[in-house]
């Protein structure tokens, strides 16, 4: 099956592609995370609003995750009954619609079902971002733009913050909705719209004479795919120590001002940026599997460390370097799941984005239990620990299917 799919993904590629599909797909992946950023942002103005308290707010955050993972696992069977392209729209309506129902909520239960659309917006696009590639890009060109849109994402953070602080001093936490995720959510349906290509690749239209089931056996049948979920579920854990707790850490250890703080979170944020960037290099020169490897120690093994210092500059480069190496595997690693079942990439990488959800959610359960009984010297140990588990997993358990491909080409 996997020799047949290869070589009419091979023909695909020789068609052409308009413009705008790169940038489409990284503006849509980038539109997955501003709604995010206005609960992390916000949360305490959007707990007063709503009386309640500030964990119980919280709770939305964990909600969409969930949901995330839930219908990322139902996007396996619908990315082959469905075109992807189509599902990248209804993925982008389902934001936006979650942006204009957190806009308009008027309690707590309002804003908690709206956001909780989002999980469902989250886990449509990321996937079918990261499958077009697969189907429409030729293999050589592949790790660049998944490192493009993966960098899309973080990029998020670095623009979409600032603005949105300003934003907030003209009308609370509502007018970030307003003036920024709702029309960016709105603009990156439309380019989706004019950019991804709307004839399906060879491989999509061949999917019509399969079911789900082949595809979900495909991928459980075989090691290196399950390797790939399981080391996608643990580095991005290992993450959750930098995404999640990093500004507390720097608050608490070294008595920083919120203020500073966030500052703290955009030099994480642009390290992993121009790390997603650069990974696209790493695995063009040495492959998708030794670069996830090398990556993923490395992002855990700087995780762990950046807590240990009693120094703000180091700790802050330590900081910085993990979230870099954190940004290059979550590129190599997509790119090296991607390639896993390529007469399915929809389902895998549908399962990828569930995986990748439920490593969130481990990491920030397990990192908050560690801060309640222990200090962030054990929170640091035990996710990056994740981390370097992670890369145990993926030398161990996974493969590169486009090893020969690669070698041929250069």
């Amino acid at each position: 099956m996997q020799v047949s799919n290869s070589r009419s993904s091979d023909a695909e590629e020789k068609r052409p592609l308009r413009r705008l599909f790169l940038p489409s797909l990284v503006v849509s992946y980038f539109a997955t995370s501003p709604i995010g950023i206005v609960t992390g942002l916000f949360l305490l103005s959007m707990a007063g609003d709503f009386s309640v308290s500030r964990g119980v707010m919280g709770q939305i955050n964990t909600l969409s995750s969930a949901v995330s993972v839930v219908f990322a696992l139902l996007m396996g069977v619908l990315s082959v009954r469905f075109k992807h392209k189509s599902l990248l729209l209804a993925g982008l309506v389902a934001l936006s619609v979650s942006a204009v129902g957190c806009y308009l909520a008027w309690d707590f239960n309002s804003v908690f079902a709206a956001y909780a659309l989002s999980g469902v917006g989250i886990a449509m696009v990321g996937p079918m971002c990261i499958a077009l590639v697969g189907e429409h890009l030729a293999l050589s060109r592949r790790a660049g733009a998944v490192g493009q849109i993966v960098a899309g994402g973080s990029l998020a953070y670095l623009v979409g913050a600032p603005i949105m602080g300003v934003l907030a001093g003209f009308g609370g936490w509502r007018m970030p909705l307003l003036g920024f995720v709702i029309p960016f959510s709105l603009v990156s349906l439309l380019l989706a719209f004019v950019g991804a290509p709307s004839k399906p690749s060879d491989n999509e239209a061949s999917r019509e004479e399969h079911t789900y089931v082949e595809g979900l056996r495909e991928i459980v049948s075989h090691r290196s795919p399950i390797g790939c979920l399981i080391g996608n579920v643990l580095r991005n854990a290992a993450f959750a120590a930098v995404l999640f707790y990093s500004a507390a850490f720097f608050i608490e250890r070294f008595a920083l001002p919120e203020g500073i703080a966030s500052l703290v979170i955009l030099g994480a944020a642009l390290s992993y940026t121009l790390g997603s960037i650069a990974s696209g290099l790493l695995v063009n020169k040495y492959g998708r599997k030794p670069s996830t490897v090398l990556t993923a120690l490395l992002a855990g093994l700087f995780t762990v460390s950046y807590a240990f210092l009693p120094n703000l500059w180091l700790s802050f480069v330590l900081l910085s370097v993990a979230s870099w190496f954190s940004g290059m595997v979550a590129s190599s690693a997509s790119s090296l799941t991607l390639e896993q079942v390529p007469g399915f990439r929809g389902s895998m990488m549908s399962m990828g984005s569930a995986a990748t959800s439920l490593g969130s959610v481990v990491g920030a359960s397990v990192g908050g239990v560690a801060l309640i009984y222990f200090d962030y010297e054990v929170l640091g140990s035990i996710l990056g620990g994740m981390g370097i588990i992670s890369a145990v997993v993926f030398q161990l358990l996974t493969t590169d299917p486009t090893r020969n491909k690669d070698s041929k080409q250069a």
